[in-house]
This record gives structure tokens, sequence and C-alpha cells, in this order.
């Protein structure tokens, strides 16, 4: 997977992954190659683990009050994920950056992408461009990538939902009304 330089398709898969945790090695693996990432050795049950491990910690960005705060979790997440920035050409898909060491199993490959492309993301976009969805029965994770940047929803189903939810309240606070 390489970078946009909004950091993007690496936020886009952590917020599959903690949506949907997956249950095997193998279904991490093709997640993750349906997010476009090239994978040069077999997953294992160790990397299960560690990125289960790794999705509340990269949630707890997500959940973090201020910017500053947000700040202090996602360096925390870089130091004990990512590596020196260095140019590499492998599995044919041109000159790109890797941020992370040579040698790591997919969960290894995966936390390093998505600290560094959250932190593109996030420095690219503005600080506030992840969140929880304002439906209050769902709260599933969301990272904005919208022009405008006033996301509140995680999708179009729970906007709509509570758009509907909205006006039927208006509705009947008008027929109460005298």
């Amino acid at each position: 997977m390489q970078q946009n330089p909004y950091g993007e398709d690496p936020v886009r898969l952590v917020l599959d992954l903690a949506d949907r945790p997956p249950l095997t090695p193998g279904e991490f693996a093709e997640r993750c190659v349906a997010a476009g990432m090239a994978i040069d050795r077999p997953v294992t049950d160790e990397d299960l683990a560690e990125i289960l491990d790794f999705i509340p910690r990269w949630l707890a960005v997500v959940d973090a009050d201020t910017p500053e705060r947000r700040a202090v979790l996602l360096n925390e997440l870089l130091t004990s994920s990512s590596a020196h920035p260095r140019l590499t050409d492998h599995a044919d898909g041109g000159w790109h950056i890797h941020y992370r060491a040579d040698g790591l199993g997919l969960a290894g490959v995966v936390r390093a992408v998505v600290s560094v492309g959250t932190a593109l993301h996030l420095t690219g976009r503005g600080m506030d461009r992840l969140g929880r969805c304002a439906l209050a029965e769902c709260g599933r994770a969301y990272g904005d990538f919208t022009r405008g940047g006033r996301q509140r929803y995680c999708s179009h189903a729970c906007a709509n939902r509570d758009a509907v939810r909205r006006f039927r309240a208006r509705q009947t606070q008008q027929a109460q009304q005298p």
C-alpha cells in the first residue's frame, strides 16, 4: 500500500479492521490485500493478536478529547510502530517511502502504515478529522475525508436515520402545540 498525501488508504483500512475485527490470520491477510497491501510472508496467529491489540490503541487516538491529547497518543503509536523513513522498491510497486523496519510480519507493517498514515491524514487535513458517529446508538469510528471537514456520521445510512428521527421529533412537537 502506498501512502497518499493525506493517509486516506491506511485510515480506511484501520477503520475497517476496527469496525469488524478479523477473526483469523487469513481474514486479516485478505482484508489487507483488498486494501492494496503487498504481503511477502505468511500471516500468523501472532500477527492477528498483535493487530487486535493495536486497534484499541488506535481508537484511543480517535477518542482523544483535544488535538494535543490526540497528538500525544499518536506520537506513542509512531514511536512504537514506525522507523526512520527510507526509499524502497519492493514487490514491483515502484519507488516509495517506508516508515518501518524490514522483516516485520503483517501486523507490524500495518501498525507502521496506519500510524504514519493517520499522522499524515491529521496533519494534512486537520487534527479533528477522526471521530465517532453522532448517531447515539451507533458510535462507530470514522475518518473525515470530506472536502469541508464537517463529517459527523460514519455513513450516509446513519446520517439519514438521524435526519428522519429529527424530522419526526419536530413533527410531533408541532402537532402538540396549540
